[in-house]
């Protein structure tokens, strides 16, 4: 058995070894960060684009990745970037707005019902965003995805009373979210997303927003066991590189690091659909409830919308962006005018 013990030890020291050689052979290392926990799809299909990256160069382009937030949350992951102790991240939207506030659009309360929607207007924003990215020095590799987000609660909310009623949580820095609760008569506590699991535990919030299956990776779904079945909003994310570290590849290595994304992070965005249709049922099977909210109620909230986006249109956003999302929302309703919500 010491034997066993002695042999098991020296293949994973050897294991680790071999993967510190791999990475330090690499010519072009990018230390990547992400509040993504390791084992999620996030992670899981990032790893796979880094595999081929490396693959298809030869081994000169690798990646290193920090998932959990052990870097630190977005903000801490982007002051990392620009003094060079990371070359990349995964960050949240709400993370890397105040940064490129206009990536924050895609964000507004009750602004989309189908994920078809979203597809068509993040396809014509994707020339924009890559350009406000590359002004702020980085590299706009790819969009991920969250999903849709829904108000999760630790008693049941059917109607736009009982939401008044709750001790809401938004993101901190989340201007669009903030604006619309305050809107409506609430005023939400801001905290970071690694606090809101404790927060909810010592009873400083009882409501909070997320994707399905971000509640289950985040565990918040064993206290907010209450989900109104209505999607609040959209959220989403992206990679980053460093722009001057990236700008060192070689052209074919560029093109190898950006069609590898493309290719990875578009499996990605389904893995997370599907992910988030299969924690529906993991949810009711480990006792969460789904509340259909009171139609008056849904009318009403989506009567704020508009007031949130003129509150905060040339503030939040630029009128430009806006513009232009709504000309590309519109376009696809014309197209499509009996494609039903999600």
């Amino acid at each position: 058995m010491r034997f066993l013990l002695i042999a098991l030890i020296s293949i994973l020291i050897s294991g680790f070894s071999l993967v510190d050689t791999v990475q330090a052979r690499a010519k072009h290392l990018f230390k990547i960060a992400t509040l993504a926990p390791e084992g999620t799809v996030w992670i899981t299909q990032f790893k796979k684009f880094a595999d081929e990256v490396s693959q298809k160069t030869n081994g000169e382009v690798g990646f290193r990745i920090y998932a959990g937030g052990i870097q630190g949350d977005d903000q801490a992951m982007y002051r990392k970037m620009r003094v060079g102790q990371l070359h990349g991240g995964g960050f949240t939207m709400t993370g890397i707005a105040p940064v490129v506030p206009d990536f924050r659009i895609m964000s507004i309360p009750f602004l989309f019902s189908t994920y078809d929607e979203v597809d068509a207007v993040r396809n014509g924003l994707l020339p924009i965003f890559k350009k406000r990215f590359n002004e702020k020095g980085m590299e706009f590799i790819a969009m991920t995805e969250v999903g849709f987000i829904y108000t999760m609660s630790t008693k049941p909310l059917a109607t736009a009373a009982e939401l008044k009623e709750s001790t809401n949580w938004m993101p901190a820095g989340d201007p669009l979210a903030a604006a619309f609760l305050q809107n409506i008569g609430i005023t939400p506590v801001q905290l970071s997303i690694p606090d809101v699991l404790s927060s909810l535990q010592t009873g400083l919030i009882d409501t909070v927003y997320n994707s399905l299956y971000g509640s289950i990776v985040m565990q918040w779904f064993t206290k907010a066991k209450y989900i109104t079945d209505t999607p609040f909003g959209y959220a989403y994310g992206v990679f980053l590189l460093d722009k001057k570290k990236f700008s060192k590849l070689t052209d074919d290595q560029q093109k190898i690091v950006t069609s590898s994304a493309t290719k990875h992070f578009a499996v990605l965005i389904d893995d997370t659909r599907k992910s988030n249709l299969e924690s529906r049922q993991v949810m009711k099977d480990r006792g969460v409830t789904f509340i259909s909210a009171d139609d008056s109620s849904i009318a009403e909230l989506k009567d704020h919308h508009m007031k949130t986006v003129d509150r905060l249109i040339g503030e939040a956003f630029s009128e430009e962006i806006y513009l232009k999302t709504m000309q590309l929302l519109n376009a696809y309703h014309a197209a499509n005018p009996t494609r039903k919500q999600e």
